[in-house]
C-alpha cells in the first residue's frame, strides 16, 4: 500500500493510507479529510478545529456527501474529473488551495519516495512491475522482463526498465499474464446488485479481470417493457436485490460502468427478448412478436453487446424453431459478432426429442445449429461442451468431428469448457418440454404421470444417468434438508418413489430449484479439450445466496493452469493464451486480453510453484498473488482492496 503526504502552508504534514486513490468519491473525501487534518494539526485550540472541519464538510462534503460547492453528485458530475473521467490534479490543487490548503502528494513505495507533479500526471501514478515471468497472451513463450503501467494503461514492457515509477513493485520468482477473461459468465445479474462485490469476490480470487456475460439466452437486458419481468431469468435469476431493471445494452452499460468491480462485456440473451415480445408460452411467435424481438435483439447490438445467446432449454427458448433461429443467427452475421448456444440437448438421451433410440440427442441438437450456420459467415460458440450421462461419453468423437466438417465450410465454430466433471443447473432441465407446457390440471392426469415416468425410466437407463446423479443444491426457505443429498436419498427418506420425490422437489420450488449434476464430463475429456485450438475456457457459474455452490466459483482457472504444469493440460503459452487473448478476439474485446503497449492494464499474478504443488477443490483459490484491474491493483497476498473494487471495473461496449 502506498502512502500519500500532503503539505500545508505552515510546513505540517499529515499521512495516511491510500486504498484507491483512483476512485472519484472516496479519493475526493480522503483528500479532503486528510487537509482537514493538516489544518487542525496546525490549530491551537479545539473550537477552531471544529470549525475548519465543518467548513471543509461544507465546502467539500464529508459524511453525508457533497461536491466542492454543496452535496455530493453522482461520479460523472464531480467537477474535480477531467474529460476521461479520472482526478484532474490542477482541479483539485485549486479546490484544496481556495482554503489555504497545498497538495503537493509524494507517494512511498518499499521506503523510496519520488513526487508526483499534479501539473504533469492526470491520474495517481506510474507503477513499475519488476523480474517478472511474463505471459503475454499471444501463445508465445515467456520471457523475464519489466511492465510500466501508467495511469489504466500499460506504458511499456521490456526486459528491464529504468522509468521513472511512484511505485516498484518486485515480482522476482513470480509470473504475469493479462487479466483473466471468464468466457461464459451469468454476472451481469450481479453487476447490478447493491452490493456486487459478495457476487465478484471468488472469481477475483482465481485472476479473473472481466467477464462475457449474457450467456444461455438468459441476459439482464432486452426488454422495452416490464410485462414480462418475472418470466425473464429462466428460473435461475431474478432482478431481486438489484439497483434497477435495465432494459437496453445502453441504460444497463451506464448503470454498472466504474459501479463494479470487474469488467463486464454483454450479450443479449434471446429468451429475454422472446419473453418480452411474446411471454413464455409454448407456441410459436406471431409475425408481430417476432419482428418485436427481432428488434429487441438488433438494438442490443447497435449498443454495444458483444453478441447475442441462445438457451434452448430455457424457457422460453425451448419453444422457438428453426426459422426463427435463422433470422436471429442473421443479425449476428450482419454486425459480425459471435452467436453463442446452449444447445437444446447435451446428452444421449434428452426430453427435448420424442424419439428416445437412433442418433444421440446430443448430436442433434447440434445437426439444428449446422442447419442455422450452415452457408453463412457466423461465428457459432458451441456453449460448456458437456457430456450429462455416462453414455453420453460416446457421442464426443462426432461431435468434435461435426465441428471440424463445419470449419472447413466455412463457419467459424468454437466452444468452451469448465474445469468440473459437474454442473449447476435449474431442477426442470431435464423435464420435457411437452411436460412443462401443460396446465396444473394437465400434469395430474393418470395417463400424463405414467407416460412422464416411463420416459424419465427409459432416459434413465439410456443415459447412465438418474436420479442418483442429481443433488440438490437450493430449494427454498424451509428446505435447506434436502441440500446436498441426491434425489434418489430424499426419495428414501420420505418414502416415496424417486420420480414423485422429483416432482415434490420441482413443485415445492415453483419449478425454480437448483440442482448440481454429474457426470458432465470427464479428467480425460477435459484434457482432450485443453488442447484443442478452438477450446476457450470459462466457468459458467455465478455465486449463490442459499444452498450448494457451484465449486467453479472457487478454482476452474487455477486448475487449467495446474493441469498444464502438472503435464495433462497444453502448454503454459497456450493455456494462458485461450483464457486471455483468444478470447478478448472471439468477443472483440478492444485492447484487452494481450500484455501490449497502450493495452488498459488488467494484470493476473500468479506462482507457478503454488499452483503446481496446490490440492484442488478445497473451496478456495489457489496460487494467485495479485489482481490489476485497470491499473488499480486490487488483489495483493489473498487481500481484496474492497474500496478500490466499488469502481474499477469498466462496462465494454463492443
Amino acid at each position: 500500500m502506498e502512502r500519500e503526504t500532503f503539505f500545508c502552508k505552515n510546513g505540517h504534514k499529515s499521512t495516511y493510507r491510500l486504498l484507491n486513490i483512483r476512485n472519484a468519491f472516496c479519493l475526493m473525501r480522503d483528500r479532503i479529510h486528510a487537509a482537514m487534518v493538516s489544518c487542525s494539526m496546525a490549530s491551537d485550540g479545539q473550537a477552531e478545529k471544529q470549525m475548519e472541519k465543518e467548513e471543509i464538510i461544507h465546502r467539500y462534503g464529508g459524511e453525508k456527501g457533497g461536491s466542492r460547492t454543496g452535496n455530493m453528485k453522482r461520479k460523472a458530475d464531480v467537477p474535480v474529473h477531467g474529460k476521461n473521467g479520472d482526478i484532474c490534479w490542477k482541479r483539485v490543487r485549486k479546490c484544496l488551495e481556495h482554503d489555504g490548503i497545498c497538495a503537493s502528494p509524494v507517494l512511498y513505495s518499499k521506503g523510496m519516495s519520488v513526487p508526483i507533479d499534479p501539473e504533469e500526471s492526470r491520474t495517481d501514478m506510474r507503477q513499475l512491475l519488476k523480474h517478472a515471468k511474463i505471459y503475454d497472451g499471444t501463445g508465445a513463450e515467456p520471457f523475464t522482463g519489466d511492465i510500466l503501467i501508467e495511469e489504466d494503461r500499460i506504458a511499456q514492457i521490456a526486459p528491464s526498465l529504468d522509468a521513472d515509477s511512484d511505485r516498484i513493485i518486485d515480482l522476482s520468482g513470480l509470473s504475469i499474464a493479462p487479466g483473466f477473461i471468464d468466457g461464459h459468465s451469468h454476472n451481469d445479474w450481479f453487476a447490478i446488485r447493491q452490493d456486487p462485490l459478495p457476487y465478484f469476490r471468488p472469481f477475483l480470487l482465481q485472476g479473473i479481470t472481466t467477464f462475457i456475460s449474457g450467456n444461455c439466452g438468459l441476459s439482464a437486458v432486452g426488454f422495452e417493457n416490464r410485462d414480462h419481468l418475472d418470466h425473464i431469468g429462466g428460473g435461475l435469476f431474478s432482478f431481486d436485490g438489484t439497483v434497477g431493471q435495465y432494459g437496453t445494452v445502453a441504460s444497463f452499460m451506464d448503470a454498472v460502468d466504474h459501479h463494479m468491480p470487474c469488467n463486464l462485456a454483454i450479450l443479449a440473451g434471446h429468451c429475454t427478448a422472446r419473453a418480452a415480445a411474446g411471454g413464455i408460452d409454448n407456441r410459436p411467435l406471431t409475425a408481430q412478436e417476432e419482428q418485436d424481438m427481432l428488434a429487441i435483439l438488433e438494438k442490443a447490438l447497435q449498443e454495444g453487446a458483444a453478441g447475442i445467446s441462445l438457451g434452448l432449454m430455457y424457457e422460453p427458448g425451448l419453444y422457438a424453431g428453426t426459422d426463427e433461429l435463422k433470422k436471429v443467427a442473421e443479425l449476428c452475421v450482419k454486425y459480425n459478432k459471435p452467436l453463442t448456444v446452449h444447445p437444446r440437448a447435451e446428452s444421449k438421451v434428452s426430453m427435448s426429442y420424442p424419439q428416445l433410440l437412433g442418433r444421440s440427442h446430443l448430436l442433434r441438437a447440434f445437426d439444428e445449429l449446422a442447419e442455422i450456420a450452415r452457408g453463412t459467415k457466423l461465428k457459432l460458440q458451441y456453449s460448456h461442451a458437456i457430456f450429462v450421462g455416462r453414455s453420453s461419453f460416446a457421442s464426443k468423437d462426432e461431435l468434435m468431428r461435426m465441428v471440424e466438417e463445419l470449419r472447413q465450410e466455412g463457419v467459424d465454430v468454437m466452444f468452451d469448457i469448465y474445469n468440473e466433471c459437474l454442473g449447476v443447473s435449474v431442477i426442470t432441465v431435464i423435464l420435457p418440454a411437452w411436460y412443462q407446457g401443460m396446465t396444473e390440471k394437465e400434469k395430474k392426469k393418470p395417463l400424463t404421470r405414467l407416460k412422464l415416468a416411463l420416459l424419465v425410466k427409459a432416459s434413465s437407463l439410456l443415459l447412465g444417468f438418474g436420479f442418483r446423479d442429481i443433488q440438490i443444491a437450493y430449494i427454498g426457505p424451509g428446505y435447506e434438508k434436502y441440500e446436498g443429498k441426491t434425489v434418489h436419498e430424499i426419495a428414501e427418506m420420505e418414502g416415496m418413489s424417486d420420480l414423485n420425490a422429483y416432482l415434490m422437489l420441482s413443485e415445492a420450488s415453483h419449478f425454480k430449484g437448483r440442482v448440481n449434476m454429474g457426470p458432465y464430463s470427464t479428467p480425460e475429456i477435459i484434457s482432450e479439450f485443453e488442447h484443442d485450438p478452438h477450446c476457450l475456457y470459462m466457468t459458467d457459474a455465478w455465486v449463490e445466496e442459499h444452498g450448494v455452490q457451484n465449486p467453479a466459483i472457487y478454482d476452474c482457472f487455477p486448475k487449467f493452469l495446474r493441469d498444464s504444469l502438472r503435464g495433462t493440460g497444453d502448454t503454459m503459452p497456450a493455456t494462458i493464451r485461450r483464457m486471455t487473448g483468444a478470447t478478448a478476439d472471439r468477443f472483440q474485446l478492444k485492447e484487452r486480453g494481450y500484455l501490449r503497449n497502450g493495452y488498459y492494464a488488467d494484470l493476473t499474478v500468479f506462482s507457478e510453484e503454488e499452483i503446481r504443488n496446490a490440492i484442488p477443490d478445497q473451496e478456495k483459490s489457489f496460487g494467485i498473488k495479485g489482481l490489476f484491474i485497470n491499473g488499480v491493483q486490487v488483489l495483493e497476498d489473498d487481500v481484496l482492496d474492497e474500496k478500490a473494487l466499488c469502481t474499477t471495473g469498466m462496462a465494454l461496449k463492443v
